[in-house]
């Protein structure tokens, strides 16, 4: 059986990976609308691995006899200066997300759930990839500036990004 308290605290970590999927997308849309399609497509691929994250999330509750209350999603930013903003906005993110984590681990420890703890390693080692990911794009854009060719080549680099569905979703419905 879920702890009550922990399973209020996923069912907030749910809306906040449909937040950071809804973010996503808006930046995706960016992208596409200011000429990189490929830095769209990478952002398309984040909006699917936030989905997972949440469908992780959800199928945990169930597992565990846990009701999953679904709530409104508030509203995302949807313009940038540059893609150097919306990656150091990615960042900034992504940070925010591995907090979100961390408290969920602390609670966990807290309240004694083991089991949660286990399912929350996935998320802790995720975030540590994820910040690296936007870290190393952040990189590449301030190291070609204003570089034409250099963001083309990037944008080309990211567009090859393919989305791969989250290992703990892997033969589940």
């Amino acid at each position: 059986m879920l702890n009550k308290k922990v399973e209020e605290a996923l069912n907030a970590q749910i809306n906040a990976e449909m937040w950071s999927a809804y973010l996503y997308l808006s930046m995706a849309a960016y992208c596409h609308a200011n000429g990189n399609p490929g830095m769209g497509n990478w952002f398309q691929v984040q909006f699917q691995e936030e989905q997972d994250h949440a469908k992780i999330i959800f199928n945990y509750i169930i597992q565990r006899g846990g009701h999953v209350e679904l709530k409104a999603i508030d509203a995302v930013p949807t313009t940038w200066e540059n893609p150097l903003d919306v990656f150091e906005s990615t960042l900034a993110h992504e940070q925010k997300v591995t907090s979100l984590i961390n408290n969920l681990f602390a609670l966990t420890t807290q309240e004694n759930d083991y089991a949660t703890q286990s399912m929350l390693k996935w998320f802790v080692d995720e975030q540590v990839e994820e910040e690296e990911n936007a870290q190393n794009i952040i990189d590449n854009l301030r190291m070609i500036k204003d570089n034409g060719y250099g963001l083309y080549m990037l944008d080309k680099e990211l567009g090859a990004r393919g989305y791969t569905q989250a290992a703990p979703l892997a033969n589940k419905a």
